[in-house]
């Protein structure tokens, strides 16, 4: 095949897409846009939102993993034609996305006490126990917003859930102005006032993307007349198969990261704060390779549905090629801005904390530089995930993530982050590893099936 047999795929590839990437940069957005603004008071304070995050995002990575089964089971129903198929998998994927909410809420309140027995810095912590209570309750409306995102995406229809979260996001700055700063006689909350506009911003996100979704034609068939009271079992079994592995898939990958911000605690709030900066901008670029994985799992589902394999193949091939080419990019801009983006997260003109100011911007300049690194790993791997998981293979990748990330990266960042005199960039060095691993082992499961399906 020659390089266009690829590459006039992009045009399709990425008008999927498109509305997934700007969607999750919403999500992303909502987090980034409440560091920027907690930054300004003081980095203590993002110290304790960083701390108070890292909870809620083990949480929601297993709710968002597990809504990604729904996708697959959609796209290939729609492959096949087959409406009461692609009700089922959506109304039993909501229920489940539903009850899973519920009990991550339980549980992130269960954990705060964890706080105290991780070495964190005490003025940190009882920043960010009041923060994370109210902050956990937007779980339940943002994994049942997650069930009616992976429904619309799998009939290809991106671009709804992408409007519900630029909403959120404008709601959620205005409420984290009026709140955050006590602005226009609001309530001077701090960071409690971010945590309440994210409540509230993810809970109108999900309102507006099911009045919107039933206003349409083609949603319609799916989503009236649903019966909660009628469950089948085979339809639950089946989501679960599929959605346990890809909620580990997506935990293991969340959880080195939050790893890699308790163990930044350890090293003090200066090294948390340069942690969560470094973090937060490379979790924006991470949401355009989580759209381009959507758009590999739609496809690749698509095309197991006609049992197309070597067409399935070549579309693959056509995603990780364009991945490849953008995150390249992404790395170049990390490099040439390293220094310029922590500034956006500090305030200057606070005298008192200037010296801490100036090591947080000092370290995260250093991490952005490692982060630049594994752009490219990080892009590739989370797409080869997506593509993987059109295919409905998703046990035999999740052990093989496990390894890149928990056998492989976490004792690196571990040992040079706490033990040598690399520190933060250590920790970072640990997790360029494991991305790194974790690409190549799922580039080389979906070679195999995918010339075993097609000599099949």
């Amino acid at each position: 095949m020659t390089i266009t047999n690829y590459t006039k795929e992009f045009r399709y590839n990425l008008k999927l897409a498109y509305p997934v990437i700007l969607g999750m940069v919403g999500h992303t957005m909502v987090g980034l846009i409440d560091d920027i603004m907690v930054g300004k008071i003081g980095t203590t304070e993002l110290a304790a939102v960083s701390l108070g995050n890292s909870f809620l995002f083990i949480a929601m990575s297993l709710g968002i993993g597990f809504s990604t089964a729904i996708t697959p089971l959609v796209a290939e129903a729609d492959g096949e034609g087959n409406i009461a198929k692609g009700k089922a998998a959506f109304k039993h994927g909501l229920f489940l996305c539903t009850v899973l909410g519920s009990v991550l809420f339980g549980l992130i309140l269960l954990s705060k006490p964890l706080m105290y027995h991780m070495k964190q810095p005490a003025e940190v912590v009882a920043l960010a126990i009041p923060y994370l209570e109210i902050v956990a309750f937007s779980l339940i409306p943002m994994i049942m917003f997650q069930a009616f995102k992976q429904f619309s995406d799998g009939l290809s229809q991106t671009k709804y859930a992408m409007w519900a979260t630029l909403l959120a996001n404008v709601i959620n700055i205005v409420l984290n102005y009026l709140l955050i700063y006590g602005k226009f006689g609001f309530p001077e909350l701090g960071i409690v006032g971010a945590a309440i506009g994210t409540l509230i911003s993810r809970v109108v996100m999900l309102i507006f993307i099911w009045l919107l979704l039933k206003s349409k034609d083609k949603f319609k068939p799916y989503i009236t007349n649903l019966n909660f009271l009628i469950i089948k079992k085979s339809v639950v079994n089946k989501i679960l198969s599929l959605g346990v592995p890809s909620a580990l898939q997506m935990f293991f990958e969340v959880a080195i990261f939050t790893a890699g911000i308790w163990l930044s605690g350890v090293l003090g709030s200066n090294a948390q704060a340069a942690n969560q900066i470094a973090l937060k901008l490379s979790s924006l670029t991470f949401m355009v390779g989580m759209g381009l994985s959507v758009a590999a799992t739609i496809r690749v589902g698509n095309q197991k549905g006609l049992q197309n394999f070597k067409e399935l193949r070549r579309i693959a091939f056509s995603l990780f090629l364009l991945t490849l080419l953008i995150f390249i990019i992404f790395a170049g801009i990390f490099v040439a801005f390293h220094t310029v983006f922590p500034d956006l997260f500090v305030n200057y003109n606070n005298i008192s904390d200037l010296g801490n100011t100036m090591e947080v911007v000092k370290i995260a300049s250093v991490l952005l530089l490692i982060a630049a690194v594994f752009q490219i790993s990080d892009g590739i791997q989370v797409v080869v995930l997506g593509a993987l998981r059109g295919l409905q293979d998703v046990k035999i990748p999740t052990m093989l993530i496990f390894v890149a990330y928990w056998v492989v990266g976490f004792p690196i960042s571990y040992y040079l982050g706490l033990h040598t005199h690399y520190k933060s960039s250590g920790i970072w060095l640990g997790l360029l590893a494991g991305l790194t691993v974790s690409s190549i082992l799922l580039y080389l499961r979906f070679n195999y099936i995918t010339k075993k399906l097609i000599k099949n």
